[in-house]
């Protein structure tokens, strides 16, 4: 059971908040929690004030004059967005479709267990949204850090115009640098994420009080009618272009959702509340005052509000908070692969441990380089911030509107009243739309970029979860039953080899066709077999005590099933080292025994029923460069044996 089915009717904020027992050490220190959601969760949104509202007050003169009115409306268009999409739809209601604690659009996929739903039911097609939803966190985490680091390295520009020419590459040299150091884990960094972060809000409202000061009139744009008052009273494709762009102020949000397991609930909403919240609108208003005093700030808002002597060194602490933003979406990219790989919509790949005591601290090498890649390319394919804007938004907004409709599933099948559920997640979804529409009117301009990312990355997701049930389909008709094995075991078997042989089954019934290569060529078997299994369930984590099932078959054959959350690695030596001193695998000695592990070559094949060949094709190149299950699954390389098999799809 993934959760507790809650009482129909009573609203999402009442319900009490489940803690999250698997982040302990962070969760008991609220303040710590608090501080390091700062970085790690608010660092892409909290750098947003160097771009979006510039870009949204450009829409609006639609290459004429800057009005007053217009600033007005666009800052509390700003205003508006952040309270009721990451505030109200965000903080307050999203952040309980937990899955155990975690979040995220994996966790909401494993909530309403469209993993393994048949094809044709309304979970499959759940399954292909959510995949999408999950790839444009991929086009999110290219785009990122190219606008991010490239708007704060412009500010070089607003005393020193002759540095134009040196702002890309800057940018190419910190990005370069950025993704080279992944290797060496976010440990150090993450240390000084929180603080940085803390430091970078408190700037963000002193310079946004030093706007306001010269403008106190601009708070009357915290009333909603500026911003419906200016935006219906604008062209259809103004209104639009200002809506996509005012969108900008609310991209990394999302963060708040996908990182609610390493920080928890309250430290987030706080987080948010208390100092991110303040500081952003602060600052939104503090530019807003200054371009009704002086609209040739346009160019450059946010370094504007700063003294002169300070531009300098702003353009310093901008860096270092976009570095921050960047490592934030990289860091949730790898995670996001990782819980990908292990519910069966990536191949394996290679995975490092950059530290021994955060399990959440991985490195994924393949990963690193494409995004790196795809991040380099938007810096030189666009330019500049003002261009790569018109990227930026289509994606986020279309994640937005999939995981509002993913969690009003999610809260109709806890057991929510439709007559709550359907109104708010409605009124909410209608919002995405929106906003999802004004962006897509950036297409042509840059829109495409994060799509394409995120349809590669959609189209490899479904071609590999087909292919993989179709390969499990091919073994079911080659996999003899256990009652075969049992035969065998008894009557033609009669010499047994000494010691202990480990077969690795991919299914939790029959007998692994490396077993049955094994018999079938040696004509024995080991005085004792045991068949592994490795489940992965769709919750976040699985205890220790409940990560081993063990059956016997009959005397000497031995089915274990070790059960893994989404979030956790899968080690086979651990759990049955785990299984040993828990008593369940008496006798086994781990140093003495020989893995057998089968590695399957792909055939596609015409006349087989599946995917198009050329699909298949696809994914036999991706099943033979993905990572070998011993080293994935952590089996000692010394003590391995592969048995070759072909397989037809």
């Amino acid at each position: 059971m993934l959760a507790p089915k809650r009482k129909p009717g009573v609203p999402v904020t009442a319900i009490p908040a489940a803690p999250s027992p698997h982040h302990g050490a962070v969760a008991a220190l609220p303040l710590t929690a608090t501080i390091g959601a700062l970085g790690v969760v608010y660092g892409d949104i909290g750098t947003s004030p160097l771009y979006a509202l510039k870009e949204a007050a450009k829409a609006a003169t639609h290459g004429g004059t800057l009005h007053p009115d217009a600033v007005l409306g666009v800052v509390s268009l700003i205003f508006w967005a952040l309270i009721l999409i990451i505030s109200v739809k965000y903080a307050l209601l999203i952040l309980r479709a937990d899955n155990r604690g975690e979040g995220g659009i994996v966790a909401l996929l494993a909530l309403l267990s469209a993993r393994n739903a048949r094809p044709g039911t309304w979970r499959a097609q759940l399954l292909i949204v959510g995949l999408i939803g999950a790839a444009l966190l991929y086009g999110d985490g290219a785009i990122t850090p190219a606008i991010s680091v490239l708007s704060a390295i412009e500010g070089l520009k607003v005393d020193a115009p002759a540095l134009a020419p040196a702002v890309v590459p800057l940018t190419v040299i910190i990005l370069i640098g950025l993704f080279v150091v992944q290797k060496k884990g976010a440990g150090f960094i993450g240390n000084i994420f929180g603080p940085v972060m803390l430091a970078w809000f408190i700037v963000l409202a002193l310079l946004g009080i030093h706007g306001i000061v010269k403008s106190p009139g601009v708070l009357a744009a915290l009333s909603p009618l500026y911003a419906f008052d200016f935006l219906i009273h604008q062209n259809f494709h103004i209104s639009f272009a200002i809506l996509g762009a005012a969108f900008l102020a609310v991209t990394g949000g999302e963060a708040m959702y996908a990182d609610m397991g390493h920080f928890g609930r309250v430290p987030i909403r706080l987080a948010w509340f208390a100092i991110a919240l303040p500081g952003l609108v602060l600052n939104y208003f503090g530019q807003a005052a200054l371009l009704i005093v002086d609209p040739s700030a346009l160019e450059n808002p946010f370094y504007q509000l700063a003294p002169d002597w300070l531009h300098y060194p702003l353009v310093a602490f901008a860096t270092l908070a976009t570095v921050i933003a960047s490592q934030a979406i990289i860091s949730g990219v790898f995670s996001l692969t990782q819980q990908s790989i292990q519910l069966g919509f990536l191949p394996r790949m290679h995975i490092t441990h950059t530290t021994s005591h955060a399990m959440g601290q991985i490195y994924v090498p393949l990963v690193n380089w494409l995004l790196a890649a795809a991040t380099l390319g938007a810096v030189l394919g666009f330019g500049t911030s003002d261009a790569l804007a018109g990227a930026y938004g289509i994606a986020v907004s279309l994640l937005m509107a999939i995981t509002t409709l993913l969690a009003a599933l999610v809260a109709l099948q806890w057991g929510y009243a439709p007559a709550i559920v359907i109104p708010v997640n409605g009124f909410f979804f209608i919002i995405d739309c929106i906003f999802f529409a004004a962006n897509s009117t950036k297409l042509l301009e840059g829109g495409w970029f994060p799509l394409v990312l995120a349809g590669l990355v959609a189209f490899l997701m479904l071609t590999w979860r087909s292919g993989v049930k179709l390969v499990e389909r091919a073994r079911g008709k080659l996999r003899q039953p256990e009652e075969d094995l049992i035969e065998t075991a008894v009557s033609k078997c009669h010499a047994r080899l000494p010691g202990t042989a480990v077969f690795l089954a991919s299914a939790a019934n029959g007998v692994p066709l490396a077993l049955t290569q094994f018999v079938k060529h040696n004509h024995v078997l080991h005085q004792r077999v045991i068949l592994v299994t490795v489940l992965i369930e769709e919750s976040p984590r699985i205890a220790d005590e409940d990560r081993a099932d063990v059956v016997e078959i009959i005397p000497g054959i031995t089915r274990v099933i070790l059960h893994y959350g989404f979030m956790q690695y899968p080690t086979i030596w651990e759990g049955l080292k785990l299984a040993c001193t828990q008593g369940k695998l008496p006798g086994i000695d781990l140093s003495d025994i020989t893995y057998y592990i089968g590695r399957e070559t792909i055939i596609p094949r015409e006349d087989v029923p599946g995917m198009w060949v050329w699909r298949e094709t696809v994914f036999a190149f991706l099943q033979r460069n993905a990572e070998r299950s011993a080293a994935f699954f952590g089996v000692p390389t010394r003590q391995v044996v592969e048995f070759g098999t072909e397989i037809e799809i």
